[in-house]
């Protein structure tokens, strides 16, 4: 193989890796790039599993970034145990977990 080759090959590998990390349809800060975001996804994907009324009366909710990981908490009601958890990928939104702790 010649040197250009050889060189255009490496470049061609170094841009196709860098595509696949990030597609250039992905906004710069990523499909969740804020807590109220995160939050609002949460509480959506809540809902139809644990109910309405369980998830509002968990609200005010807390976000938290954690590498690219958005970690989404309901707050403890004070007669009743164990809380909703959402973990939201930053970059795409995609649900990585979903509990209601004990």
């Amino acid at each position: 193989m010649s040197r250009i080759a050889i060189v255009v090959a490496v470049v061609l590998l170094a841009f196709g890796s860098a595509a696949a990390d990030k597609p250039p349809w992905i906004p710069k800060s990523g499909f969740v790039p804020n807590a109220e975001t995160a939050m609002r996804i949460a509480e959506a994907v809540w809902i139809p599993i644990y109910g309405k009324k369980l998830i509002e009366g968990e609200k005010p909710f807390t976000a938290e970034l954690k590498d690219e990981t958005w970690i989404v908490r309901g707050r403890r009601p004070v007669d009743k145990g164990g809380t909703a958890v959402a973990e939201i990928a930053k970059l795409d939104g995609r649900i990585l977990r979903v509990v209601h702790t004990q």
